[in-house]
């Protein structure tokens, strides 16, 4: 789906019209190709690396950056990344030294720059002062993403415990830093000292995924395919015709059922089991029936509710009783920022995707006791795929404006997310909620 806006700000003749008549101007983003991921892509490219103090995590850090061929950038040059740690901050003069820390840094980013914040955990027993800086940070963090994102750029933040798994450290560097996060900002992730250990690799494994046949799903089945993983793609037997043809064309196997019926459960679990169990699986499959509350029907709330939330505690449950799962499998549900702000005319859609939510926090904690596994939600904003083509004009430019980016973001943004998470390493993020909308005006 073409998108004028972003189009006209580009072209030498429109770009100053916009400019005179107020109107936003999105800048192109910088984004991966569909491969497999390569630490090397970063090679060359110039990262600022600031600490408020002496830092421990400074020789993992410079570590990190030489095994991606990074270029330290000193005081003078732009750089393409710059990666603020803060992770020991606790006191007020700290706080009070981030301006002039970071402001000839974030003044000197390149276009499509990336922050990345790495920040104490957020915890009560630190003490008032150490909370409030950690608090402060989170907030410091939205508001520059905010600024950053009329230039393509974005800040995140990546809260550290004590003993912060390495690995897992990285694997969240090279996304937040790289092309994968390209419509990802003004987000916290929270890395924990104690982890059960990382699943197996996805290389060669199973990967099943619901709602396979087009938009966010198509694209997470060729984003995984990339990296090696068997895919079985699951979507209605309406949606034959294009599931059969993405399989093919990923080496796949398509499965078409009716993941809301018992029978089609059952064959699900049947046939993952058969095949030795999954390693990843992606809760994708949803709809939408939106109506406000006072007009919607009985069968708009049950189906949406059906699709979206019970299908995937009735497929968990049936894999589990199957023992279709291998230890140390990772799980994704697909959420949304509507799950998180709510919407109008969305309380059915709003429950299913906040119930989600709820589910990834528990189902997270079983899949760790089984052998290092996870779960996690994606919660995708505005996304070009055919379900936003159909909305009205009107409500289709202000979804896409309404966020940092100032535009839609691609199915391939969410893939990539799923890509980071479905990681061995990003095990230790289970449980947590990764907002892929562009950083949202709605919700927080």
């Amino acid at each position: 789906m073409t998108d004028r806006l972003l189009s006209l700000a580009q072209q030498r003749w429109s770009a100053p019209l916009l400019r005179a008549l107020g109107l936003p101007q999105p800048q192109p983003l910088r984004r991966r190709a569909t491969v497999a991921w390569q630490r090397q892509e970063l090679a060359g490219r110039r990262l600022r690396l600031l600490a408020a103090a002496p830092s421990a995590l400074a020789p993992r850090l410079q570590a990190w950056a030489e095994a991606c061929g990074l270029v330290l950038s000193g005081g003078d040059e732009s750089a393409q990344a710059l990666l603020l740690d803060l992770s020991a901050a606790s006191r007020l003069d700290e706080l009070l030294a981030l301006r002039a820390l970071a402001q000839p840094a974030v003044s000197g980013l390149a276009r499509g720059g990336r922050v990345l914040l790495l920040a104490p955990p957020l915890d009560a027993a630190a003490g008032p002062e150490a909370a409030a800086v950690a608090a402060a940070l989170r907030g410091f963090v939205r508001a520059l993403g905010k600024e950053l994102g009329r230039r393509g750029a974005s800040a995140n933040l990546l809260a550290l415990d004590a003993g912060a798994d390495t690995a897992a450290l990285e694997a969240a560097l090279d996304f937040f830093l790289g092309d994968g996060g390209a419509y990802v900002s003004g987000q916290v992730l929270n890395l924990p000292s104690a982890v059960a250990g990382a699943g197996e690799s996805l290389q060669g494994a199973l990967a099943v995924v619901t709602g396979a046949a087009g938009g966010i799903g198509a694209a997470t089945v060729r984003r995984l395919a990339a990296e090696g993983v068997r895919l079985l793609c699951v979507d209605v037997p309406a949606a034959a015709a294009p599931l059969q043809a993405l399989a093919a064309a990923v080496g796949g196997e398509a499965l078409g059922l009716d993941i809301t019926s018992p029978a089609g459960v059952a064959q699900l679990a049947q046939v993952v089991a058969a095949r030795g169990g999954a390693s990843l699986l992606v809760h994708n499959a949803g709809i939408t029936r939106d109506r406000s509350l006072a007009r919607m029907s009985a069968a708009e709330w049950d189906s949406v509710l059906a699709v979206n939330l019970g299908a995937v505690l009735a497929i968990d449950a049936a894999l589990d009783a199957a023992a279709a799962l291998r230890p140390g499998a990772r799980e994704i549900c697909l959420a949304s920022i509507s799950g998180i702000a709510g919407n109008a005319g969305q309380t059915n859609y709003a429950a299913s995707k906040a119930g989600l939510i709820g589910h990834v926090q528990a189902r997270g904690l079983a899949l760790a006791r089984r052998g290092g596994g996870g779960a996690f939600a994606v919660a995708p904003g505005f996304i070009e795929t055919a379900m936003t083509r159909r909305m009205p004009w009107m409500l289709r430019e202000a979804g896409r404006r309404l966020n940092a980016l100032k535009q839609g973001g691609q199915p391939e943004d969410v893939a990539e997310a799923i890509a980071f998470l479905a990681r061995p390493e990003a095990a230790a993020f289970s449980g947590q909620t990764l907002r892929v909308c562009g950083q949202s005006l709605l919700g927080a």
